[in-house]
């Protein structure tokens, strides 16, 4: 099978940073899924992973295959498999530690899969799993918001709100609770994006955000969701929030002096959606349930996809050119890929 995939980590421009290679195709088995793959989305974590994380050890010509994020059709089912069959279009987001979807075919394990949406085409769903999860884990789980209209409900500040994740999340707690939703922009293009998915208020994050707060005339926050360059933002995050609020993030800031919480008893939460599938946990299974429910949301037309951007076919260089995109900052919802 075609696959896209790098044998040294290092950086976007360099040779051989991405390459086409052919690899058999792999068989499932226990609760493993083996997906024909139609679309992939590219992500943040794409780049980390492809700069960062050599190869695991073995052959001499072994190669990483990237991607965390697909769309596709079941081609075949392991023994352990309930709730799939063959044909089932599915949606997902993967396992850090496995070959990714930058694969014409790909295993994933079948708890952490959903059925696609059926109001989208692969390319729209394809956009969606790994920020749809980690969006729904930091607003639900991590910051612990309730969903529900409640008129009490208070503020949540996003940093960096026009990302992919920033996407899913404002449409999540625009339609799904009662929060007034500060999100913050750089550019104009990306503050009319986050306006039209439900934020209430849009913030410079190149300024003083807890001026810029006074400034918009609004109280401060309870939560805030911070999803890029935490550490250039700490600060002023912490200058917004109300004492005992609630701060999340994603990114990976090379340091982070959490005392500065202390004043305040603020309460840091760290958002990783592969945690689950990464210790087998014993609630995996959550994930495919988040999917399913957020088809359903999607079928409803309470959210939509965040596909901003379709790259072409799914190649070394299409792949290469996207993770040139993303690592330049200057993306904005989600870039996606289709087919060999």
């Amino acid at each position: 099978m075609k696959a896209v995939a790098y044998y040294q980590p290092g950086p976007v421009d360099a040779d051989g940073a991405l390459v086409d290679i052919e690899v058999e195709a792999p068989t499932p088995t226990g609760h493993d899924l083996l997906v024909e793959v139609r679309a992939v989305s590219v992500n943040p974590i794409d780049t980390k992973v492809r700069r960062g994380v050599a190869p695991q050890a073995g052959p001499a010509d072994q190669a990483k295959i990237l991607g965390w994020d697909a769309a596709g059709v079941v081609v075949e089912t392991g023994l352990e498999v309930d709730g799939f069959q063959p044909g089932d279009a599915v949606w997902y987001a993967g396992e850090i530690t496995r070959a990714g979807s930058n694969a014409e075919y790909q295993l994933v394990d079948a708890r952490i899969v959903g059925h696609k949406p059926q109001s989208l085409d692969f390319e729209q769903a394809a956009a969606l799993p790994l920020t749809t999860i980690t969006a729904w884990e930091l607003l639900f789980e991590r910051l612990g918001v309730a969903p529900g209209k409640s008129p009490s409900a208070g503020s949540l500040l996003i940093v960096g709100a026009g990302g992919g994740v920033g996407s899913i999340l404002i449409q999540l707690a625009a339609r799904l609770t009662g929060l007034h939703i500060i999100a913050t922009a750089a550019r104009a293009g990306t503050a009319d994006w986050v306006r039209s998915l439900g934020a209430h208020t849009v913030l410079d994050h190149t300024r003083a955000l807890s001026s810029e707060l006074v400034d918009a005339g609004l109280t401060a926050p309870f939560y805030a969701a911070s999803l890029t360059n935490t550490d250039d933002h700490l600060d002023e995050i912490v200058a917004c929030l109300v004492p005992q609020g609630r701060l999340a993030l994603i990114d990976d800031p090379p340091s982070l002096d959490v005392s500065k919480l202390k004043p305040k008893s603020l309460s840091l939460h760290w958002e990783l959606m592969f945690t689950r599938s990464l210790f087998d946990t014993p609630d995996k299974s959550a994930q495919q349930r988040l999917l399913n429910e957020a088809a359903a949301l999607v079928d409803a037309g309470v959210l939509r996809s965040t596909l901003q951007q379709h790259y072409g076919r799914i190649d070394a260089a299409t792949i290469q050119a996207a993770h040139a995109l993303i690592e330049s900052g200057r993306s904005r919802g989600k870039l996606v890929l289709t087919g060999f």
